[in-house]
């Protein structure tokens, strides 16, 4: 506003400044005077019109907006604890086409009073700006939770053991096999998983991106729900009771307790059918107390806590779950190892993948 004004002024000047010239140095013909006058009416009209003031901040703002917008279309992140609906218009009311969840990521279309329009994979439409990150903050939480994957450009790729070229290799790898990237050591080399080994790749050979998370469409969310509900049921069944003594329950209870305590009753469940499956097979020993005590097996029977679970009082649901798996029910199917849901493939309950 103090610059408009300014410049108001000093066009003012300019205009009165070329009426005392053309009056003080200047013969000029009478018909040419009206013109020059009608000239500096109509130009000191322009400048003194505060409507003209009004019209150039409004632009001016509405410019400045629409290069903001402009500048924050674009890649974008959810910023949710859990999942985002995203509608087929820009207000609430609007039927829900489909959901992005917490690290989804996607493209900025269109912005519309207070909503941003996403293509996020197969999912476009609209979500709340207050739950969505634009520009460098967008970008900082995708390199933050993203993985990087490289993709092999060339064939018979060395997998080294080390950053260098003459180091020993683990293997080769041809164009389009894909790695998980641990980390960039330099400008010229890659550390990626390979088969649960830290190894190296050249930078020259790979492509390297980062993957987002993308959205689901409402019919993809029904889709993946039916395949997870037969998976499911494939994994859920009762292979026969097993014959245990209250202690041999009890142990168990407290194993449970120890190893996912802090689960649904469904994570609880599926690592007691996890020590009956071992029970249950030719490879394990065939008695839980047996199962439980193996060299190396389960972390709390090797530091004490399970002992002082067992001398305790264990949870109510750690208990039932030990019952049921006892009993023959299993919702892992024949899976005989779990741990930390990450790197390995399997099937995902709360915190632990069972494979």
């Amino acid at each position: 506003m103090l610059k408009v004004r300014k410049a108001a002024v000093a066009v003012i000047g300019a205009l009165l400044g070329i009426i005392v010239l053309n009056a003080t140095n200047m013969t000029v013909m009478a018909s040419d005077y009206t013109k020059v006058l009608e000239s500096l009416n109509s130009g000191l009209g322009m400048v003194l019109d505060p409507s003209m003031f009004e019209a150039a901040n409004t632009q001016d703002a509405i410019l400045a907006v629409q290069e903001e917008e402009i500048l924050e279309l674009g890649f974008v992140m959810v910023d949710v604890n859990d999942a985002l609906n995203v509608r087929a218009d820009a207000n609430v009311d609007a039927d829900r086409v489909g959901l992005m969840y917490k690290g989804c990521g996607g493209t900025a279309l269109e912005r519309r009073d207070g909503w941003t329009k996403i293509q996020s994979g197969d999912l476009i439409g609209w979500a709340k700006d207050d739950y969505i990150l634009y520009g460098e903050e967008a970008q900082k939480l995708a390199d933050e939770i993203g993985m990087e994957i490289a993709t092999v450009n060339g064939s018979a790729l060395r997998i080294r053991k080390e950053a260098n070229l003459t180091s020993g290799i683990y293997g080769t790898a041809d164009s389009g096999d894909v790695f998980e990237v641990i980390e960039k050591v330099d400008d010229e080399w890659y550390m990626v998983d390979y088969k649960g080994k830290d190894a190296y790749v050249s930078a020259q050979y790979v492509e390297v991106e980062l993957l987002i998370d993308e959205g689901e469409t409402n019919e993809e969310i029904k889709e993946r729900e039916a395949k997870e509900a037969e998976e499911k049921a494939k994994l859920s069944y009762n292979a026969g009771a097993f014959a245990a003594t209250a202690d041999e329950t009890k142990l168990l209870a407290a194993l449970i307790h120890c190893e996912a305590g802090g689960e649904s009753y469904e994570g609880q469940l599926a690592v007691g059918a996890v020590v009956m499956n071992r029970v249950r097979s030719a490879a394990f020993p065939n008695s839980i107390v047996d199962v439980i005590f193996a060299s190396g097996q389960f972390t709390p029977a090797m530091t004490g806590t399970l002992q002082e679970v067992y001398n305790g009082n264990g949870c109510a649901s750690c208990t039932q779950a030990a019952n049921e798996a006892i009993s023959g029910n299993t919702n892992v199917g024949e899976s005989k190892y779990f741990r930390r849901a990450g790197k390995h493939e399997g099937y995902v309950i709360g915190n632990h993948v069972f494979w």
